[in-house]
């Protein structure tokens, strides 16, 4: 892999792209995995614990290595050594979020508001003493509405913003050696769309006759597809279920939503001195409410208006970089 400038982050995004072909793997792409790689190094963060999140980058430690949810995500640290080697000055944290969110933009979704700053724990030691226990945060795929809702509270997510990020199952597929399901959730797994949404909402889906853990299955354009308990979980509880036919119909709108919840799942837990970005997210996640409907510190409508540029676009729209970031995302 090449070595790029310290700090240019658009270079080290164009060495990411270079590793998303992985003809011997999966579907072909590393992409998919690197989402989930993000997505897992964020998604144990504990409003109530005040620990956990992508800082640190502590699944290179047990037990978070060894967490059966992390399971397969060695591949994606894997495919990122070479990047990682070649550019020690970027964390493990910092390029396990940037490769999920260049991963889900590559992939022809939206581009997620990313910055700069996360720090590494130099040991396991380190990680266990500040990141304390951060197992069972996850969601368990076998399990329903309230555990979903559960899971993403804790964080400090909204109805809206859980089924948003549910949107990341348009992507990749379940491993039986991994999770114990099987199977894609839609036709193309490695294409970012509304897809998921439009699935679910159809009444194809039948339990799935196999010695496997209970999932529901059905045949699209000649593919067997799957969803779990906690996909047809979003149709079945009727706060999420609206939320799920507006993404059905309306794929800017989707991808508007998962690019403000993905952006603040990944910067949860981390905290910066010299910009607003984190302090919004952490605003955000205290009230429960969606980025676009929380006040920034100091006022002012647009959630990411007068934060710093680095590591993402900034400028145009009328000064809010979020709305100029939208505008030249692929929809």
């Amino acid at each position: 892999m090449t070595s790029v400038k310290e700090g240019d982050y658009n270079a080290l995004r164009e060495e990411i792209k270079k590793v998303l072909k992985q003809p011997g793997y999966d579907d072909g792409s590393a992409g998919p995995v690197f989402v989930r790689l993000a997505w897992h190094a964020s998604g144990n963060f504990s409003l109530v614990e005040h620990n956990g999140g992508s800082n640190g980058a502590g699944m290179r430690f047990p037990p978070e290595s060894v967490d059966p949810a992390n399971a397969g995500l060695h591949h994606a640290i894997s495919f990122l050594i070479p990047i990682q080697a070649a550019n020690p000055w970027i964390s493990h944290a910092d390029l396990w979020t940037l490769a999920g969110t260049t991963a889900i933009q590559a992939m022809g979704g939206p581009q997620i508001p990313w910055e700069a700053g996360r720090s590494d724990y130099d040991s396991a030691e380190a990680a266990e003493e500040h990141r304390g226990v951060v197992g069972d945060r996850l969601p368990d795929g076998a399990l329903g509405a309230s555990h979903v809702r559960e899971v993403f509270t804790r964080m400090g997510f909204s109805d809206r913003e859980i089924v948003a990020l549910s949107g990341a199952h348009a992507l990749g597929r379940c491993h039986r050696d991994r999770s114990g399901f099987d199977g894609p959730w839609v036709v193309n797994p490695t294409r970012f769309s509304n897809q998921y949404f439009k699935l679910l909402l159809r009444p194809i889906w039948r339990p799935r006759e196999w010695d496997g853990p209970f999932q529901y299955e059905a045949t699209v354009a000649g593919t067997k597809l799957m969803m779990l308990p906690t996909d047809m979980a979003l149709v079945e509880d009727p706060q999420f279920k609206p939320w799920v036919e507006k993404y059905a119909a309306d794929q800017d709108l989707f991808f508007k939503d998962f690019s403000m919840a993905f952006g603040k799942l990944i910067e949860l837990g981390v905290d910066r001195d010299d910009t607003g970005f984190a302090k919004l997210v952490k605003k955000s996640a205290e009230e429960g409410k969606p980025l676009d409907q929380t006040q920034k510190p100091g006022g002012g409508s647009c959630p990411f208006a007068g934060t710093g540029a680095k590591g993402r676009s900034a400028g145009g729209a009328g000064g809010c970089p979020f709305l100029a970031m939208n505008r030249e995302a692929k929809l």
